[in-house]
């Protein structure tokens, strides 16, 4: 004999108790992408560092980065240093599980360095990117105006050198000047309101770096600077400045050269043409 449904008062029948398979039906399905989970390292910022032969820098330079924050992380993105730089990274990954590096087998430009690093900074889930030099030219203790910026009014935050007069310390005059001016033409070329276009001291909220076409972006060097500004400006993200005061590298050799001057001068060109016929490059399932 089978058991009949109970009949209801309006002469329905009337449904059983759920049967419990082990799992329970949301409401709504689950139409977040990556973009929208929270990540392993949510609430933390990551800073981005490439480096080739810095070895001599990192052991001072870090512990003074998380001295600013506990939230902040490291990526070192390393260009098979020869003098090691890599191998004294992975020693202090040791003691410090705010450490992280990334190998790369030869020396491959810094605009594929920090692209990495943001792929690697969106994989785990940090919620702020920064990028920032290995030569004390960037201020550690500036870290935090940067931080503050991003996380209360802008989706990335320039260190500027030029916001507030010119703030830069024992740089030659040709060098200063040619800095100067070449922010001033990009200004004036893209029509960007940004006076430090080119300076490599920056945080990212993770939905700028999510949003844009990493993979597109070619550029190193100072253009890689301008390029990344511009699309995010162009994508409608807030872009802010904070005043910073840039000292020349204290130990090393810089990495300045005239084929990255060049590069920059050109780009900005290219910037303005592509923003009229085809449009900045970003992935339309990020935002």
């Amino acid at each position: 004999m089978t058991d009949q449904p109970q009949q209801s008062s309006s002469g329905r029948p009337r449904r059983g108790p759920r049967r419990d398979h082990g799992f329970r039906r949301s409401r709504r399905p689950d139409r977040s992408g990556p973009a929208e989970r929270r990540g392993e390292y949510a609430g933390k910022a990551l800073v981005v560092i490439p480096t080739f032969n810095e070895a001599e820098n990192l052991p001072r330079l870090l512990p003074r980065i998380f001295q600013q924050n506990k939230a902040f992380h490291v990526l070192i993105v390393d260009d098979n240093s020869p003098d090691g730089t890599a191998e004294i990274v992975k020693k202090m990954q040791g003691s410090n599980d705010r450490v992280h590096l990334l190998e790369r087998p030869r020396k491959m430009g810094l605009g594929t360095a920090y692209v990495a690093g943001f792929k690697y900074a969106i994989q785990k889930g940090f919620d702020h990117v920064f990028e920032m030099d290995a030569d004390f030219s960037h201020n550690p203790k500036a870290l935090n105006d940067l931080y503050s910026a991003a996380s209360k009014d802008y989706d990335l935050v320039i260190g500027s050198r030029y916001k507030s007069g010119v703030n830069v310390v024992n740089w030659p005059m040709k060098r200063l000047l040619l800095s100067y001016y070449a922010n001033v033409y990009t200004r004036i070329v893209t029509g960007m309101p940004v006076r430090d276009a080119t300076s490599g001291f920056k945080c990212y909220r993770r939905k700028v770096l999510e949003t844009l076409d990493l993979d597109a972006i070619r550029s190193n060097g100072y253009s890689f600077q301008i390029e990344t500004n511009f699309w995010a400006w162009k994508l409608g993200f807030k872009v802010g400045e904070v005043p910073i005061v840039f000292v020349d590298r204290r130990v090393g050799v810089s990495k300045m050269s005239k084929a990255i001057v060049h590069e920059a001068a050109f780009m900005v060109w290219k910037l303005k043409f592509r923003s009229i016929f085809s449009g900045p490059p970003h992935r339309t399932t990020a935002r």
